[in-house]
């Protein structure tokens, strides 16, 4: 454990911080799964949500930018597979 008076105040904020992003990621991961099960008109507006949650998550920091895109993308491309059958 931290003996330092700052160190205990950083330990304190990584606490926080982590316990933040598990929540947004959990978010996200759920959005993605529910996004790519459905079909027909139900299915676009879950993919528009989902990327505006993945857009989220990459601004604040909390995934890489270029995994999220990556995610983004295969959705979209999975999404307009789906629409074309």
């Amino acid at each position: 454990m931290a003996n330092h008076k700052s160190a205990i105040k950083r330990h304190r904020q990584s606490l926080s911080r982590r316990s933040r992003n598990r929540s947004h990621k959990a978010e996200v991961r759920t959005a993605l799964k529910a996004a790519s099960a459905a079909n027909g008109s139900e299915a676009k507006e879950l993919v528009k949500s989902a990327e505006s949650l993945m857009a989220k998550a990459a601004k604040k920091g909390i995934f890489h930018k270029k995994t999220l895109a990556r995610k983004i993308s295969r959705l979209s491309k999975q999404a307009a597979k789906k629409a074309a059958k």
